[in-house]
């Protein structure tokens, strides 16, 4: 009996102990590394660093015949800040139209793979930040040679490296390497479905976005949490000197005038922002080439957004000055929507003189909610360009149909129809800045299809035609983790 009540005893006794080293390893637990500095996600920590992984991949495909696509001569493109514009394709055919009539596809893979190790310091979080990202693309025209696009087509391995830089802080943050800028260009965005024409040029912003050559690049920078809302920076950026432009200032194809990388080198950005319950805005200053002791340009960048009630107001301006071609670029955008039970209306308003060309437009939208999943959409939007080469005035306006539906909780169906009228829309076969007789009415259709399962995985099919014989299909396929 003393043998057996000695076994019970250390059996219990092992229990005990391994119940009070499990509290003990719970109260470790709550020390990680990763906890104590607030970070979560898929993260693997020692005793002193806390390293964060996160990444995604995205495949893209199109096939159709949609390069010699009719283009609307409006408004154009801009490759940077200081470059020069184009036409644009209805369909995303690309800046440089050409006839032919046979197909056209492009395959693209996009990946990303970020690392964030962190550390405690008297300062606050101290920080290094690696970020590699592949953009392998190639494009055929017209059943032509096969191009390859990309951030690396000369096999650089510095290409590959999209952001590594450190940084030390909490509230005031002091950051050093190669990183995005820190200026704030939001508050831009059109209430209106469709858009503006201008913003639509921009991709994603009002006169710029940050992702321009001469933003960003390798950095010094520091930002401060005042409280109450209240932000500020100021970074010199652009240090590696990366970029310069050369200009067609008349558009005959000849090289009139070159910047060089040193002339643009260094460019300084200074932020103010303001995030408030009913109230968001900014303000971005920047002068750019300044390494040199000359600053070849400089601008500002002002938005604000005001939230009451039903209601929504925007506001945003972009200004850049030239000072090598003695050149200045102006867009502003003025933006409202009204929110009611079964409908919400939206207008906006923009002027431009920038991307090769200067005028003024409007667009509206109405949105009804049919049923809990189906929504409808009706918009249009209209472009006056004053100056358009020696075609003189030019107006541009589209009308669109869209039908959104949630099939399912994971499945949504989008479809739209509409098309493109005015002196504002020309040909490809007349395709010289809008010179020629073009034609003058467009008409597209659109249907797509969007599916998100769950696990950070999301897909896409779209299938787009012009009454111009244009036409296109897109499949998508996306998945990130963190």
């Amino acid at each position: 009996m003393k043998l057996k009540s000695l076994i019970l005893g250390s059996i219990a006794a092992a229990g005990l102990s391994t119940a009070g080293y499990a509290a003990d390893l719970g109260v470790l637990t709550s020390l990680d590394v990763c906890d104590s500095l607030g970070i979560s996600g898929l993260t693997i920590s020692s005793d002193t660093n806390c390293l964060q992984i996160s990444g995604g991949v995205k495949y893209e495909f199109y096939w159709g015949d949609y390069k010699d696509e009719p283009t609307l001569g409006v408004v154009g493109l801009t490759d940077s800040i200081l470059g020069n514009g184009g036409p644009i394709n209805i369909i995303g055919a690309g800046t440089d139209p050409v006839t032919g009539g046979e197909l056209d596809w492009r395959s693209k893979t996009s990946a990303w793979l970020k690392f964030v190790g962190s550390a405690d310091s008297d300062f606050g979080t101290a920080k290094a930040v690696l970020k590699l990202q592949l953009n392998d693309r190639y494009d055929v025209r017209n059943e032509g040679a096969v191009v390859a696009h990309g951030d690396n087509l000369n096999e650089d391995a510095s290409k590959l490296i999209d952001e590594a830089y450190v940084s030390v802080g909490d509230t005031t943050v002091l950051m050093a390497g190669k990183k995005s800028t820190i200026g704030n260009f939001g508050d831009s965005q059109p209430f209106n479905f469709l858009r503006t024409f201008g913003y639509n040029e921009v991709d994603n912003g009002i006169l710029l976005e940050g992702d321009e050559d001469g933003f960003g690049g390798h950095v010094i920078q520091v930002v401060s949490d005042l409280g109450n809302g209240v932000s500020v920076g100021v970074g010199l950026e652009n240090l590696d000197g990366s970029w310069g432009v050369s200009y067609d200032l008349d558009g005959d194809g000849v090289t009139d005038a070159v910047t060089t990388p040193t002339q643009l080198a260094g460019t300084l950005v200074g932020v103010v922002s303001y995030a408030g319950e009913n109230l968001t805005a900014h303000l971005t200053g920047f002068t750019g080439g300044i390494l040199d002791g000359e600053a070849d340009f400089y601008g500002i960048h002002a938005g604000a957004t005001g939230t009451f009630e039903q209601f929504k107001v925007r506001a945003a301006l972009g200004y850049l000055q030239n000072e090598f071609l003695d050149d200045s670029k102006l867009h502003a955008l003025v933006s409202a929507e009204a929110g009611f039970d079964m409908f919400t209306v939206a207008l906006s308003g923009e002027y431009v003189d920038a991307y090769g060309r200067e005028g003024y437009g409007l667009g509206g939208s109405v949105g009804f909610a049919v049923t809990e999943g189906i929504k409808i959409n009706l918009g249009s939007r209209w472009f006056h360009s004053d100056a358009f080469g020696a075609a003189g005035e030019r107006d541009v306006v589209q009308v669109a149909a869209q039908l959104v539906a949630a099939v399912t909780e994971t499945i949504e169906v989008t479809g739209e129809v509409g098309g493109y009228f005015g002196s504002g829309v020309e040909n490809s076969d007349d395709y010289a800045w809008g010179l020629g007789a073009g034609t003058d009415s467009v008409g597209y259709g659109a249907l797509g299809l969007k599916w998100a399962p769950g696990g950070g995985f999301t897909s896409s099919l779209k299938g787009e035609v012009t009454t111009e014989s244009a036409y296109k299909v897109s499949f998508t396929a996306e998945k990130t983790f963190d």
